[in-house]
Protein backbone atom coordinates (compact mmCIF):
# COMPACT_ATOMS: atom_id res chain seq x y z
CA UNK A 1 0.00 0.00 0.00
CA UNK A 2 0.43 3.65 -0.63
CA UNK A 3 -1.24 6.09 0.25
CA UNK A 4 -4.55 7.02 1.69
CA UNK A 5 -6.86 9.53 0.59
CA UNK A 6 -10.45 10.20 2.53
CA UNK A 7 -13.29 10.21 -0.25
CA UNK A 8 -16.42 12.07 0.88
CA UNK A 9 -19.60 11.57 -1.18
CA UNK A 10 -21.59 14.65 -1.85
CA UNK A 11 -25.01 14.68 -3.47
CA UNK A 12 -24.29 17.85 -5.40
CA UNK A 13 -20.42 17.12 -6.01
CA UNK A 14 -19.92 20.09 -8.53
CA UNK A 15 -21.71 22.27 -5.79
CA UNK A 16 -18.98 20.68 -2.94
CA UNK A 17 -15.89 21.28 -4.97
CA UNK A 18 -16.47 24.57 -5.39
CA UNK A 19 -17.69 25.13 -1.79
CA UNK A 20 -14.42 23.40 -0.81
CA UNK A 21 -12.39 25.45 -2.91
CA UNK A 22 -13.74 28.79 -1.62
CA UNK A 23 -13.92 27.82 1.91
CA UNK A 24 -10.82 25.60 2.68
CA UNK A 25 -8.59 26.70 -0.02
CA UNK A 26 -8.11 23.35 -1.51
CA UNK A 27 -7.45 23.36 -5.62
CA UNK A 28 -8.98 21.87 -7.90
CA UNK A 29 -6.47 18.71 -9.32
CA UNK A 30 -8.77 17.04 -11.11
CA UNK A 31 -12.62 16.25 -12.12
CA UNK A 32 -14.34 14.03 -14.17
CA UNK A 33 -17.40 14.41 -15.25
CA UNK A 34 -20.70 12.32 -15.53
CA UNK A 35 -22.55 11.65 -19.05
CA UNK A 36 -24.84 14.70 -18.33
CA UNK A 37 -21.70 16.99 -17.51
CA UNK A 38 -22.04 16.77 -13.55
CA UNK A 39 -19.62 16.20 -11.34
CA UNK A 40 -18.99 12.99 -10.54
CA UNK A 41 -15.24 12.37 -8.99
CA UNK A 42 -13.22 15.16 -7.88
CA UNK A 43 -9.64 15.15 -6.74
CA UNK A 44 -8.94 17.93 -4.77
CA UNK A 45 -5.39 19.18 -3.41
CA UNK A 46 -5.30 20.06 0.14
CA UNK A 47 -1.43 20.32 1.31
CA UNK A 48 0.56 17.77 0.45
CA UNK A 49 -2.77 15.49 0.54
CA UNK A 50 -5.61 14.66 -1.77
CA UNK A 51 -9.12 14.79 -1.06
CA UNK A 52 -11.59 12.61 -3.48
CA UNK A 53 -14.97 14.00 -3.84
CA UNK A 54 -17.79 11.77 -5.48
CA UNK A 55 -21.33 11.82 -6.19
CA UNK A 56 -23.46 9.89 -3.72
CA UNK A 57 -25.55 10.24 -0.34
CA UNK A 58 -23.73 11.58 2.36
CA UNK A 59 -22.89 9.60 5.12
CA UNK A 60 -19.44 9.39 6.39
CA UNK A 61 -16.67 9.24 4.23
CA UNK A 62 -15.33 6.25 2.76
CA UNK A 63 -11.66 5.77 2.22
CA UNK A 64 -9.66 4.91 -0.43
CA UNK A 65 -6.63 3.37 -0.39
CA UNK A 66 -3.50 2.99 -3.28
CA UNK A 67 -2.39 -0.81 -4.05
CA UNK A 68 -0.21 -2.06 -6.00
CA UNK A 69 -2.36 -5.24 -6.91
CA UNK A 70 -6.19 -4.89 -6.45
CA UNK A 71 -6.81 -8.18 -8.10
CA UNK A 72 -4.84 -9.84 -5.34
CA UNK A 73 -5.94 -7.51 -2.74
CA UNK A 74 -9.80 -8.10 -3.95
CA UNK A 75 -9.45 -12.01 -3.68
CA UNK A 76 -7.84 -11.48 0.05
CA UNK A 77 -10.90 -9.18 0.95
CA UNK A 78 -13.52 -11.82 -0.43
CA UNK A 79 -11.34 -14.75 1.03
CA UNK A 80 -11.76 -12.99 4.53
CA UNK A 81 -15.62 -12.63 3.90
CA UNK A 82 -15.85 -8.53 3.50
CA UNK A 83 -18.75 -8.07 1.98
CA UNK A 84 -18.05 -6.28 -1.96
CA UNK A 85 -19.72 -2.94 -2.64
CA UNK A 86 -18.29 -2.56 -6.23
CA UNK A 87 -17.27 -5.19 -8.09
CA UNK A 88 -13.47 -4.91 -9.10
CA UNK A 89 -13.37 -2.92 -12.48
CA UNK A 90 -10.86 -0.91 -15.05
CA UNK A 91 -11.99 2.86 -14.18
CA UNK A 92 -12.03 5.53 -16.88
CA UNK A 93 -10.15 7.48 -14.65
CA UNK A 94 -7.30 4.98 -15.56
CA UNK A 95 -7.37 3.22 -12.18
CA UNK A 96 -8.66 -0.35 -11.47
CA UNK A 97 -10.62 -0.53 -8.65
CA UNK A 98 -13.04 -2.31 -5.91
CA UNK A 99 -15.28 -1.35 -2.75
CA UNK A 100 -16.07 -3.40 0.68
CA UNK A 101 -17.47 -3.19 3.65
CA UNK A 102 -15.96 -3.84 6.40
CA UNK A 103 -17.97 -5.86 9.49
CA UNK A 104 -19.12 -2.76 11.02
CA UNK A 105 -20.88 -1.55 7.86
CA UNK A 106 -17.64 1.00 6.74
CA UNK A 107 -16.42 1.19 2.71
CA UNK A 108 -13.69 0.82 1.82
CA UNK A 109 -12.23 1.75 -1.84
CA UNK A 110 -9.03 0.12 -3.14
CA UNK A 111 -7.09 0.48 -6.09
CA UNK A 112 -4.56 1.94 -8.54
CA UNK A 113 -4.67 5.36 -8.16
CA UNK A 114 -1.63 7.36 -8.48
CA UNK A 115 -2.16 11.45 -8.15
Amino acid sequence: MRTVYPLVRYRDAGKAVDWLVRAFGFEIHELIRADDGSVGHGELIAGTGMIMTAAGEPGGPGIYVAVDDPDAHHARAVAAGAEVTMELADQDYGSRDYACKDPEGNEWFFGTYRP
